[in-house]
């Protein structure tokens, strides 16, 4: 996906022990991706243009974590297989993991989407990126916010009219499930 939109890099996967890469599948074929890239030594990805807004968030206390390589078939996939995918990526960096807020970087034409149907914040003006050579914003989420947002509408629970992206998470129900489930793996 990455390389048909025109972006430069390898896009490859590392085997970097802070990093967690989730695909979704369709029929066996994967129609989306996310790397989950927790807090380190190193830093996250997203240091190399926007360290200063992160250690902003870092020195008030916050577990950062960000999200990368977010890739999904338009296709292939349908909306309800991308929540699925965003959740579980949730799941592992804020229940597995403690991370309290999350970094995204996204190009200036996907922005409006993650602020309007996530509740993402706006923290900079775009700067390029050489690791894709497109320009991109930084944008942040509070870990908590997405999980109220969760329980308040996962599972197709919202209003009418509710345009929420977290309509087509998993119930508060099976959240709790999953949950469960991931921590018995670990």
């Amino acid at each position: 996906m990455y390389a048909w939109r025109g972006y430069a890099g390898t896009h490859m996967l590392t085997d970097d022990p802070n990093r967690i890469t989730l695909t979704s599948t369709d029929q066996g074929e994967v129609v989306g991706t996310i790397t989950i890239g927790l807090d380190s030594e190193s830093g996250i990805l997203a240091d190399e243009l926007f360290k200063p807004e992160i250690d902003a968030y870092r020195a008030r206390g916050a577990r950062v974590c960000e999200f990368t390589k977010l890739a999904f078939d338009a296709n292939g996939g349908s909306r309800q297989s991308m929540a699925a995918l965003w959740h579980l990526a949730f799941l592992h960096a804020h229940d597995l993991h403690h991370c309290t807020h999350l970094f995204i970087e996204v190009n200036p034409r996907h922005h409006r989407f993650y602020q309007k149907m996530m509740g993402f914040q706006l923290l900079s003006e775009p700067r390029m990126n050489p690791r894709v050579n497109a320009p991109a914003y930084l944008l942040c989420l509070d870990l908590d916010y997405m999980k109220s947002e969760v329980e308040r509408v996962g599972g197709g629970r919202a209003a009418p009219g509710d345009r929420s992206f977290y309509t087509h998470f998993y119930s508060p129900r099976e959240q709790a499930g999953i949950i469960g489930r991931l921590k018995g793996m670990s």
